[in-house]
């Protein structure tokens, strides 16, 4: 027997409460699969090459980048590259 799911379409808010499972507390703890190679690691192991503008984050097995942190006067952004996954552990 099928059961029919119901889906809703909201604005962005709702993200709120989804996102703070993933991103509360040690985000170099959560899970990072690459895209790439299909490694997952901890944040805590990616290569980050860092300056005062920008963090690249690149996988430690292949090298692809995972993502860009950027800050700028106008804050900062993230940028998402061969980031597959991110999870909790």
């Amino acid at each position: 027997m099928r059961r029919d799911i119901s889906t809703a379409t909201v604005d962005g808010n709702a993200l709120a409460g989804v996102m703070a499972d993933v991103v509360d507390g040690d985000i170099t703890l959560l899970i990072a699969t690459c895209a790439g190679c299909g490694e997952a690691a901890p944040l805590a192991e990616a290569v980050v090459e860092i300056d005062e503008t920008a963090a690249i984050v690149r996988c430690r097995s292949c090298t692809h980048t995972l993502m860009t942190v950027l800050a700028d006067p106008g804050g900062v952004r993230m940028v998402f590259g061969a980031l597959r996954e991110l999870r909790r552990p």
